[in-house]
Parts: structure tokens; sequence; C-alpha cells
């Protein structure tokens, strides 16, 4: 408990996971607004697309975490850590913990917060959570930000340099993942096997996969499944590697 309880006031101690924090929330709230008040008879009005903002708050929350991996090492602080805790990993556990749960906070509010904003821009429209599928898409953000929280933790551990880390991270999420699925032939069958497609896959709108006219290999299931694989291995190399690292 000492462990969890160092690396939950490391984490708010500085400014940025404060201004990730909001801007994770308000960046998809705002552009669901947007997006439900613009939406046309071309755009269904269901529960999934009231989550397409999602992908927005997993990125800045992907940021967060790679910032809680990375700042310690940085200021050279994460030395002092590992004399507290000479294993190592119980630190990094507590570590993945803490930003984990703030994750999964923030996607439980970006979920029924996205969901709130599209019941009152579209008061009209039959968003009422009746399955399985509308809890996945509305609930589920906070299984796909707590993974997504522990994926950057990961990567940050893994890179060690913060503004290195950011940039990969960026990159992937804003560019890469994008580009790949508009590469003549090939790009359709590579796109689905991305991580963030995935997570969409689980807990996301079907917009994207209907104007890509995608056939997804696996079900919401199976992709939860996988993302969740990623984002575990990613971090327990990022703990390896610290494991033998120098501080």
């Amino acid at each position: 408990m000492n462990v969890l309880r160092a690396e939950r006031i490391k984490l708010f101690s500085t400014r940025a996971p404060w201004w990730c924090t909001a801007i994770a929330v308000v960046a998809p709230l705002a552009f669901t607004a947007v997006f439900m008040g613009l939406a046309g008879s071309k755009v269904p009005v269901n529960v999934g697309n009231t989550q397409l903002a999602s992908a927005q708050g997993r990125t800045v929350v992907l940021v967060l975490a790679v910032l809680a991996a990375t700042s310690e090492i940085n200021w050279g602080t994460l030395r002092l850590t590992f004399q507290a805790v000479p294993s190592r990993v119980p630190a990094l556990l507590a570590k993945a913990t803490v930003v984990g749960a703030l994750s999964t906070a923030i996607g439980l509010v970006v979920g029924f917060g996205s969901w709130g904003v599209s019941l009152l821009v579209q008061p009209g429209a039959d968003l009422a959570l009746h399955t399985g599928a509308d809890w996945r898409s509305v609930l589920g953000q906070s299984v796909t930000f707590l993974l997504t929280g522990i994926l950057g933790v990961g990567v940050g551990l893994l890179l060690r340099n913060t503004g290195l880390a950011l940039a990969l991270v960026l990159v992937w999420t804003q560019l890469v993942e994008g580009l790949l699925a508009l590469i003549p032939r090939v790009g359709p069958h590579i796109y689905p096997w991305m991580p963030f497609y995935a997570a969409d896959q689980f807990a996301g709108g079907d917009l994207q996969r209907t104007m890509l006219r995608l056939s997804p290999p696996m079900g919401p299931w199976g992709y939860l499944g996988y993302f969740a694989a990623i984002s575990v291995v990613v971090f327990a190399a990022g703990v390896a590697v610290t494991r033998h690292r120098d501080a």
C-alpha cells in the first residue's frame, strides 16, 4: 500500500496529469456534441456512434501514461524509487496500477459523458441502453482506457525518453494506423490488426467500419483479448528491460 500511495503522490505532483485528464474528457465530449448536432440522415444516431470521439481521449491517456513512466527517468528520481524498492517490479506494477485506475475513471467519464451529451443534442433519438452491445460501447470505454494506460506505461519504460516515446505514440495513433487503411489492396487486410482499431471494435461506433467497408476478422470480445494481449506484452517487456537497466 505504501508503494501505491507513493506512486499516486508522484503522479499528481505535477500539472501534466491534471491537464491530460481534463483534455482527455473535454475533447471527446465537445467533438461528440458537434458531431451529433451536425449528424444528417446518412449518419445513424445510435449508441455505438456516440462513442466515435473516444479515440481522442485514449490518445491523451496514452500521452499521460508515457509521461508517468518517463518523467521519473528523466528527472533521475527513479533511482530513489528503486533504492526504496530494490526488486523494482512492485514499484513498476504500482505505477501501472495507479495510471490504470486513473485511465479507467477517465474512460467511464468519457463513455457515459459522450452518451449523455448525445442524449441532450439528439433528444428524439433512441439512445437507450437496450442491449449488451449498447452497454459494451459505453461502459466498455473504461476497459479500453485501462489497457491504453498500461500500454503507455510499457512504451515509456521501453523507450525511457519522453520526447521519443511521445513522438512514437502520437505518430502511430494520429498518422500510421490511418494511413495503413489507405494502402491499395493490402491496407484493408492490415488495418484490422492494428491495436487501436481493435480497441474501437470492442467499444466504439460502426461508422468507420462502414465507411471503409472492412470485414473485421474477429468479434468485439476477440478484439478485446487481442488489444489486452498487446498492452500486457508491451508492459511486460518494459518491466523486463527496466529490471536490468541502470535507473
